[in-house]
């Protein structure tokens, strides 16, 4: 077996490890002694509270087209969102930080959302405003789906990766969710000193 063969094989085998989704999670995020060259793989777990009807909707509606409300699939509207993140499914479990952004009903066919959003990292931990940034499609139908992660801030400087999101429980009447969010990403390289 060649070279390239037997990296390609001891990626594989590292990609399988941290990829499964129903590995017990130790802490709701953490860095892996794992690396990709010289950046570091980190590993976040949490939960995506989308509430749009209550007293106090964390996702609101801004914009619609003339069409949206005789579509069956919500086709044109605009939502603005800051979602609270937290480590459990519970609402009052502790909070990791916010996902803040926008997504738009982008399906004619078949309800998916194409979403533009920051995870913004809060608390008492490494992590505190540090953001990964997520440009993605969400097919929200589908109990599964991957989103990519495209860059991000602070510790997660240079970040690219992706999500792995599970709907853990939703209201489709009411049009709340919380989904749950496991991360892979590469990031971590420290930034340059600039020279003047």
């Amino acid at each position: 077996m060649g070279v390239m063969a037997v990296l390609v094989l001891q990626f594989s085998l590292v990609v399988m490890v941290f990829v499964t989704p129903t590995q017990a999670h130790a802490k709701w995020g953490e860095t892996l002694p794992y690396k990709m060259g010289k950046e570091k793989v980190t590993r976040l777990h949490f939960y995506v509270h989308d509430t749009i009807s209550s007293e106090n909707p964390t996702a609101v509606r801004v914009a619609e087209a003339p069409t949206t409300n005789a579509s069956s699939t919500l086709f044109g509207a605009l939502l603005m969102m800051d979602d609270p993140l937290t480590e459990g499914p519970d609402p009052n479990s502790k909070l990791v930080g916010r996902a803040q952004g926008m997504y738009g009903l982008a399906g004619q066919k078949e309800m998916s959302l194409i979403m533009a959003i920051s995870l913004v990292f809060t608390g008492d931990d490494k992590f505190n405003g540090s953001t990964l940034s997520v440009l993605t499609r969400n097919a929200v139908t589908h109990t599964e789906r991957e989103f990519s992660i495209v860059g991000g801030t602070g510790l997660f400087r240079f970040a690219r990766g992706f999500i792995e999101a599970k709907t853990y429980s939703t209201n489709a009447a009411a049009g709340n969710s919380i989904i749950e969010y496991s991360v892979i990403g590469v990031g971590h390289r420290p930034m340059p000193t600039p020279t003047l």
